[in-house]
């Protein structure tokens, strides 16, 4: 007597199931683990705010460090690995897209065209300068271009965002981001010192403050003592000094693969044609999507607020994740020479902006 067959619906159903089941598995102890350092982060910083009435290190900072320090007394074992992986790797990228919500070209409208072009420059000319330090330093080319893009785009974001277009090590990234992160709090505390002694008024503090400083909320804590006017051109050429990165990733992305293709390929005619869904991360095609959204008023206003949150929380949760990747004694064996290629990177993304002021004659 023949058995019934079993449904089609079912058969096909049931390796789905188990499947999605099995991910879930796989990735809930690392990811879980990822969230409990993410908190841990943010209640020291309320502890920051508490003690000191002022953040002076931010959660994501925070949280790459608490998970550094957890690295270096335990080691997870590898049913912990997709979790930590998937947290560094896909929910930074979702972050990435997310942060394209917060952007519109109506920001580049009211930047004015000078300036606007000023910008642009002066991004690219610190980057290559900023890599360029790097390397005679002895950096990695990894390092190098991690931490110029942090100092000449925005930071601990612009890191995090390039780490997984040139495939940066967790140690590269942490180190970059633990450098850049403590040098942009001597930035914001020092800045403001320069108004005298170089006679700047207040627009064109505003313009250096935007220019130099890492993260919109330091841009604000470094110009909002200063004046109204400050801040408000402060935070506008931040925000145009952000959109940079769309375009910064494009390029890496597609030098990354044409690198890649060459080395498969020696001998490859530079006529082939290019696969462009590989070359283009999704993450930065989602970017460019959103900011065209925001530009023509289909994001609501009342959405932004949670888009931007979950952003922050994603980038920290995975900022954790990096943390619990970094073998502490590679971090501190490049500390000396990254410490002294961002100082210097930043020094001199200082003295360019400061002759764009003197070139557009901003007063």
């Amino acid at each position: 007597m023949s058995t019934p067959l079993e449904s089609p619906v079912l058969t096909e159903r049931r390796p789905v199931e188990f499947s999605i089941l099995s991910w879930v598995r796989a990735h809930t102890p690392g990811v879980a683990l990822c969230i409990a350092v993410t908190l841990a982060a943010f209640g020291l910083q309320l502890a920051e705010q508490h003690l000191f009435g002022r953040v002076w290190l931010e959660a994501l900072v925070l949280a790459i460090l608490i998970g550094t320090a957890v690295r270096s007394v335990w080691e997870p074992a590898s049913h912990w690995h997709a979790g930590i992986n998937f947290s560094a790797k896909t929910l930074l990228e979702i972050a990435v897209v997310l942060l394209g919500a917060s952007l519109s070209t109506q920001t580049l409208n009211a930047a004015g065209a000078g300036l606007l072009a000023g910008i642009v420059a002066v991004v690219g000319v610190a980057i290559v300068v900023s890599y360029g330090t790097g390397r005679l330093l002895g950096l990695h080319h990894r390092i190098a271009l991690l931490v110029a893009c942090g100092n000449s785009i925005c930071g601990n974001s612009a890191i995090a965002a390039v780490a997984p277009v040139i495939r940066a090590h967790s140690d590269d990234v942490a180190a970059s981001i633990a450098f850049t992160a403590v040098l942009g709090v001597i930035v914001v505390l020092g800045l403001p010192l320069l108004i005298p002694v170089l006679h700047l008024g207040n627009l064109q503090y505003g313009v250096l403050a935007g220019l130099t400083v890492y993260a919109v909320p330091q841009v604000l804590a470094a110009t909002v003592p200063v004046s109204a006017l400050s801040a408000h051109i402060g935070t506008l050429v931040k925000l145009v000094r952000v959109l940079m990165l769309g375009p910064v990733i494009l390029v890496l992305s597609i030098g990354a693969r044409r690198g890649a293709d060459a080395a498969a390929l020696p001998g490859a005619s530079k006529e082939s044609r290019i696969a462009w869904h590989k070359v283009v991360p999704w993450f930065i095609i989602g970017f460019l999507v959103l900011v065209a959204l925001r530009s023509a008023n289909l994001v609501p206003t009342a959405a932004l607020p949670p888009i931007n949150s979950t952003a922050n929380i994603l980038t920290i949760i995975s900022m954790a994740a990096l943390g619990l990747g970094v073998d502490v004694r590679m971090v501190a064996k490049a500390g000396p020479r990254v410490t002294l290629a961002v100082v210097l990177s930043i020094v001199a993304l200082a003295l360019i902006s400061l002759v764009l002021i003197r070139v557009l004659g901003i007063a």
